[in-house]
C-alpha cells in the first residue's frame, strides 16, 4: 500500500496556532502559544463534507438532504481531495445520501486513505455494510464511521423502516472497521429513547454520541422548544461513559467547549453537495459552484460572497 503522507501525523496552522492531529487514533493537540503569520495559515477548511449522492433507500422524514438526483464523480472528487490535502484541510466525511449506494465508494475511500494524508469518515445508516464485500473493501482505508440510529428499538423502525437487530448486527461489522460514533437526531418522537440510546452507545463500544437537534427541513420540522428544553436537561445530567457531542448547527442552549474559538466559519467547516457545489454548511440552500479553478477559488469567492475576510 503506496502512502503520499508516511505519517499519520499531520499539522495544521491558523489564527488558534498549530494543531496536531493524528488521523488513525483522531489525537488532537493545539500549542496555542505559538502565533502564526497570516500568510502561513491553511488555506482550506479544518473538514469537510462531500455529499457523494443525493441517492439512498431510506426515507426519513427529517432528512435534509435534496431530493434531485445528483452524484459526484470519482475524478472530481479525487481532485478535490488531493487540492484539501496540499492546503492544509484535517479531514473530509462522505455523506448523502447514502453514500455507501454510490458505485465507486471504495475506490474514493481508498484513494484519500493511501494518496492523501487526510481523515477519512463516512456517514451511514450501516445497513449496507452487513454485506461483507463491501466492508472487506473499504477496510484500512476509513478512520471513523458516524453511524446513524435515531431512536431505539421500535422508534427506530418506524423512522427507519429496517429491523433494530439488524442495526445492532451492523454496529459490529462497523466496529471491527474502525473507532465508530453513534448520530442521533433529537426531536419530540426521539427523546424518549436517549437514555436506552447511551446504553446502546456503551455497549457497542462506540467512541461518542452525537446529539443533532432536529434543523427545519424544506420549510417544516425542526425541534420545538419543549423538546430542546428537556435534551438541555438531559444533558446536563447525563453521566454516562460515552462522551457527548453536538452538531453546531444545533447547540444553542447546550454546553460546549470550542478549542478554537478563532477558526469559525469556512476555515473551520465546509460542505459540498452532489451536484458539486460549496456550501458554508449542509443546510444552506446557495453556495458557490466549484469549476475548473479547483476548490480553494470556490472557498475564497463564498467567503466574499458571505462577507467573510480571506
Amino acid at each position: 500500500m503506496r502512502h503520499k503522507n508516511k505519517s499519520t501525523m499531520r499539522w495544521r496552522a491558523g489564527p488558534s496556532g498549530l494543531h496536531l492531529f493524528d488521523r488513525r487514533t483522531g489525537l488532537n493537540c493545539l500549542f496555542d502559544e505559538v502565533r502564526v503569520p497570516s500568510e502561513k495559515w491553511a488555506r482550506a477548511p479544518r473538514h469537510v463534507a462531500i455529499a457523494l449522492t443525493n441517492a439512498c433507500d431510506l426515507a426519513c422524514a427529517f432528512c435534509y438532504a435534496p431530493k434531485e438526483p445528483a452524484t459526484l464523480m470519482l475524478g472530481q472528487v479525487s481532485r478535490w481531495l488531493a487540492e484539501l490535502d496540499a492546503n492544509g484541510c484535517l479531514g473530509v466525511g462522505f455523506g448523502g445520501g447514502e453514500p455507501t449506494i454510490h458505485r465507486r465508494f471504495s475506490d474514493i475511500c481508498r484513494y484519500a486513505a493511501q494518496e492523501t494524508g487526510l481523515a477519512i469518515s463516512f456517514t451511514t445508516h450501516g445497513h449496507h455494510l452487513l454485506d461483507g464485500r463491501l466492508s472487506a473493501a473499504i477496510a484500512g482505508h476509513v478512520h471513523f464511521v458516524r453511524v446513524s440510529m435515531d431512536g431505539v428499538g421500535r422508534t427506530y423502525e418506524a423512522i427507519r423502516g429496517r429491523p433494530f437487530d439488524a442495526f445492532l448486527r451492523c454496529l459490529g461489522v462497523v466496529g471491527a472497521l474502525s473507532r465508530f460514533g453513534l448520530n442521533y437526531v433529537v426531536n419530540r418522537h426521539t427523546l424518549p429513547d436517549l437514555d436506552a440510546a447511551a446504553g446502546v452507545a456503551a455497549d457497542s463500544g462506540a467512541s461518542e454520541l452525537l446529539l443533532l437537534p432536529e434543523m427545519p427541513v424544506r420549510g417544516g420540522g425542526g425541534i420545538d422548544a419543549a423538546t430542546r428544553s428537556a435534551l438541555a436537561a438531559w444533558v446536563a445530567a447525563y453521566r454516562g461513559p460515552v462522551p457527548l457531542v453536538v452538531g453546531v448547527s444545533g447547540a444553542d442552549g447546550l454546553p460546549t467547549c470550542d478549542p478554537l474559538p478563532s477558526e469559525t466559519g469556512l476555515r473551520a467547516y465546509a460542505h459540498i453537495d452532489a451536484a458539486g457545489v460549496l456550501k458554508a454548511s449542509s443546510f444552506d440552500v446557495h453556495g458557490v459552484a466549484i469549476g475548473q479553478g479547483g476548490l480553494i477559488p470556490a472557498v475564497r469567492a463564498l467567503e466574499s460572497q458571505r462577507g467573510v475576510l480571506p
